[in-house]
């Protein structure tokens, strides 16, 4: 592809993705922090057996949302500017509807044909599999409408809706855990009416009924859309492989108990912090799409974006697992789950590395060839599965860490190495710079709290952090400022 030299579109992109990085951010942040309060109150609420039949329903779900809804929704995002220049939105959007109803009604009738081959697989207790099946419309509809949103940039409205259905669903999982004394299904309830609600919000704030017509739906617009959705079920289902699978593994070799321990390092990793990672992302992919479509070359944005999730990423990632006992004990309710903290360093860098590659993979997105994503993604998943297989019965818990660590740094080590023309990634190389510099004050400082000085964990952890973006600072002012 040539691109076209724009930079005051540059600019102005540039500037609009601030903008709705400071809208998206509320969102964000109140959604880390509600991810943060789920975790000690629900523990608190659930036995660790609870909580690991909690994860392995959650798991389910969002296996069968994976192949049947999530990749709907993306492609309504991918597609969405492309029709409304060619101003044939009814068009488009009574596609994606038959689509995603469609794929609701054939997932009822093979879940419910394949019932027993789902029991003796996942392990999923009867009437929480009947519950799954319900939950997921609701859960469908919400995702292709949250898309829609960030495809016409209201932001706001995305970050409304998003902090509303945080504090319901916390809300109505707590009632009725508490007063109708459900267990696990009490959270999968207040999930239901909670998301069951905000698709109301969300069909007013998208504005979907004032474009959405009944027409005939043509294949010539179903094609493109499930050649780009298709393979990112598929490239999904990889990825929930790497990061899930651990679940239903351990829960064949030690049961539920195992399993709520690896939930809880789940829910204190993966959910927290790609919530508020996504700032960026959220913001900027959306942009950069609508400028590769105008033909701007968009490497130097993708790169600079890059950089800054690095710089906010890897110092977290870095005090979290080096301080996971403590981290696990401010999260987790009780001793009870306290073990977790083994599986919080390999799942918190595993993290980093997922995250990490959607600036790499961003490419195939861009140029429409998601199956070499999925490729890259589902030889990382086959290599997890094994991992699991091999390390469970061995390391118990670290196992699964291992095996969640090596599957994620696969993936972003085979898009590091598949490059398409024209999209190669351009590495932020100053800033990473500046970052190694800026962690050695950092070491110094952590070895004197290990043995000169006695502070509490959190303050320490805070300081850790607050000494290295300082010495960022710095550095980025004085010895290593950008030469224009």
């Amino acid at each position: 592809m040539e691109y076209v030299e724009n930079k005051a579109v540059e600019e102005e992109q540039l500037k609009g993705i601030f903008r709705d990085m400071v809208k998206y951010s509320p969102s964000k942040i109140c959604g880390m922090l509600g991810n943060a309060i789920i975790v000690p109150v629900y523990t608190s609420l659930l036995t660790p057996e609870e909580y690991g039949l909690y994860s392995l329903s959650i798991a389910f779900l969002s296996f069968l949302c994976i192949i049947f809804s999530d990749w709907v929704g993306l492609s309504g995002l991918r597609f969405f500017r492309q029709h409304q220049l060619t101003q044939d939105m009814p068009k488009y959007l009574t596609t994606l509807v038959t689509m995603l109803v469609t794929n609701l009604c054939l997932m009822v009738a093979v879940a419910l044909f394949f019932r027993q081959n789902f029991f003796d697989f996942f392990h999923i207790p009867i009437k929480y599999y009947l519950a799954i099946l319900l939950l997921i419309i609701p859960v469908a509809a919400r995702a292709l409408l949250f898309q829609l949103l960030r495809a016409e940039l209201k932001s706001m409205s995305f970050t409304f809706s998003t902090i509303l259905n945080q504090i319901l669903t916390i809300g109505l999982s707590i009632f009725f855990a508490k007063y109708f004394h459900l267990g696990a299904m009490a959270l999968l309830l207040g999930m239901g009416v909670s998301i069951s609600l905000i698709d109301i919000l969300l069909i007013y704030q998208s504005n979907i009924l004032s474009w959405f017509k009944f027409q005939k739906v043509e294949w010539s617009t179903i094609f493109p859309i499930m050649k780009y959705g298709i393979p990112i079920a598929a490239t999904s289902l990889s990825a929930w492989i790497i990061n899930q699978s651990n679940k239903f593994i351990m829960n064949s070799i030690s049961g539920f108990s195992d399993v709520g321990l690896v939930g809880v390092a789940y829910g204190l990793t993966l959910p927290l912090l790609m919530t508020i990672f996504s700032i960026i992302t959220v913001a900027a992919i959306p942009r950069i799409i609508n400028m590769y479509e105008e033909r701007i070359d968009v490497r130097p944005i993708i790169s600079k974006f890059t950089g800054y999730y690095i710089l906010v990423a890897l110092p977290i990632i870095t005090v979290i697992s080096m301080y996971a006992p403590d981290y696990v004990q401010m999260l987790s309710s009780g001793d009870k789950f306290q073990l977790a903290f083994k599986l919080i360093p390999f799942f918190a860098f595993g993290t980093f590395f997922m995250s990490l590659a959607d600036y790499t993979t961003l490419q195939y997105h861009l140029a429409n060839k998601t199956y070499i994503d999925f490729v890259i993604k589902l030889i990382s998943g086959v290599a997890g599965i094994v991992l699991n297989i091999v390390m469970i019965p061995k390391y118990g818990l670290i196992g699964a860490g291992i095996a969640t660590f090596g599957a994620n740094f696969l993936y972003f080590f085979l898009s590091t190495i598949i490059v398409l023309p024209g999209l190669r990634l351009i590495y932020p190389t100053l800033t990473i710079f500046r970052m190694l510099l800026s962690f050695i004050p950092f070491a110094g400082l952590y070895y004197l709290f290990n043995t000169q000085l006695k502070v509490p964990a959190l303050f320490e952890m805070i300081t850790l952090m607050a000494v290295f973006y300082l010495c960022y600072w710095w550095l980025s002012k004085t010895l290593l400022k950008r030469v224009k």
